[in-house]
């Protein structure tokens, strides 16, 4: 199936940058959220984004003005009822994620595909909640969307191939590897990747070095494009916990245990960049 217009759940930090990706590949995106800051704030950040390379002289300014005008803001769920595929970027609750798909099932056309932006949870019990199980796919892009080339494309049980075939025609047009990975908790990337930030706070809590120091270490010793502090910063603290929660249970492998410090952080409130705080002070930034 050929994509003509997309549809995002979700204007945080990766819907924000999942639309502007496909804005830039040249498709109508409507960006949807439960307020209007959100999508303000969402439609600001894919704003943001395009304008940095505007002033790095990559990019001329009526471009930068014709990939926006691509995208559109909207509260309404019925405003996406003509799009071909739904790319949902919300918090990483199942529950959450079912009963939006539920919601569009009644409302978008019978073609049109879910795609979750999950990075753990189970596409196969998405898809048995919304109707169309064959037509329910994982798309987890990496934080950040607009500059990570992987996107994890991952089956559910029922999910039909020409909905795989679909999502990953679709990566390769926004100029992304697409790999095609086995439904298990965490795909691929995480169940290795988690492991490594929980061993970090590990560090950190026993004082074998500071959150700078770890992350400039990983940086310039493992080759990490960031390190794992600010990695975890910018994911959310609370959706690495929920993550390491939800894998620890799955697996029941204590290499995904978080760390008490982690829990910590979170029950202060202190969740990384959207709060101002986490493992870094952004208060002042």
């Amino acid at each position: 199936m050929y994509v003509y217009k997309i549809g995002i759940c979700g204007a945080g930090t990766m819907g924000a940058e999942i639309a502007e990706v496909a804005a830039y590949a040249g498709l109508p995106v409507i960006l949807r959220d439960i307020k209007q800051e959100f999508v303000d704030s969402g439609i600001k950040k894919a704003n943001d984004i395009l304008q940095r390379r505007v002033d790095k002289g990559k990019m001329s300014q009526e471009m930068k003005d014709q990939i926006m005008e691509r995208i559109t803001g909207t509260l309404k769920l019925e405003d996406l009822k003509d799009v071909d595929v739904i790319i949902e970027a919300i918090p990483e609750d199942i529950d959450l994620k079912i009963e939006l798909f539920k919601e569009l099932n009644d409302i978008c056309e019978p073609h049109t595909i879910f795609t979750s932006n999950t990075s753990a949870l189970s596409i196969s019990k998405m898809g048995s909640g919304s109707g169309r199980p064959e037509k329910v796919i994982g798309m987890h892009f990496f934080f950040p969307a607009h500059v990570m080339k992987l996107v994890e494309v991952i089956p559910g049980i029922e999910t039909s191939q020409d909905t795989i075939d679909t999502i990953v025609e679709l990566s390769e047009r926004f100029r992304k590897l697409p790999v095609k990975v086995k439904e298990i908790p965490g795909f691929l990337v995480n169940r290795i990747l988690l492991p490594m930030l929980i061993e970090a706070c590990k560090c950190l809590d026993e004082g074998v070095a500071s959150a700078k120091d770890i992350d400039l270490a990983m940086q310039a010793g493992a080759g990490m494009p960031m390190g794992p502090f600010t990695l975890a910063d910018n994911l959310g603290l609370d959706v690495v916990l929920n993550v390491a929660d939800y894998m620890a249970k799955q697996y029941g492998n204590p290499n995904f245990n978080p760390p008490y410090l982690l829990r910590k952080m979170v029950a202060a409130g202190h969740l990384g960049v959207k709060t101002g705080r986490g493992f870094y002070d952004y208060s002042k930034m």
